[in-house]
């Protein structure tokens, strides 16, 4: 059974702004301290078929044109930029608000040495953006290793 404690309105707001503060760790650059102070860093998801390696990025809100794909030796790179500039004015009302609005992330991938850079496929629909990259015929693509624990 809980106890019922009477605060002040302005404990709540102490309270939780040291507990956020504290319940945080500065050292995680996992990405999930990053939502609540409002990076923009999309998650993906990364797949490996016998034929393409498919990479699946969450990124809605945005346009095919706002992605940037580039593949240099063998580092595939996925980034976007976004500026949005609203401006509402009410003379009678003598109102005046001007917002702006910036968005921006990179994301890069180490491909394989069997990952074919001339077949590399992307399209986006639905706030998510596919990229499949072929795979070299004739390589072998699984280098199998067993690593002892001591």
């Amino acid at each position: 059974m809980e106890a019922i404690v009477k605060r002040n309105n302005f404990t709540p707001i102490v309270n939780s702004f040291f507990d956020d503060f504290l319940s945080k760790d500065l050292m995680d650059w996992s990405g999930k301290n990053f939502s609540s102070i409002g990076s923009n860093l999309p998650s993906v998801n990364l797949k490996e078929t016998d034929k393409k390696i498919e990479v699946e990025l969450a990124a809605p809100g945005l346009k095919k044109e706002d992605f940037k794909i580039q593949i240099d030796n063998n580092m595939l790179s996925i980034s976007s930029e976004k500026e949005e500039e609203k401006e509402e004015k009410r003379k009678k009302d003598n109102y005046y608000r001007k917002e702006f609005n910036y968005q921006s992330f990179t994301r890069a991938f180490s491909l394989p040495d069997y990952a074919d850079e001339n077949n590399v496929t992307a399209n986006y629909k639905d706030g998510i953006l596919r990229v499949e990259i072929a795979k070299k015929e004739g390589t072998n693509n699984k280098i199998t290793k067993t690593i002892a624990v001591k």
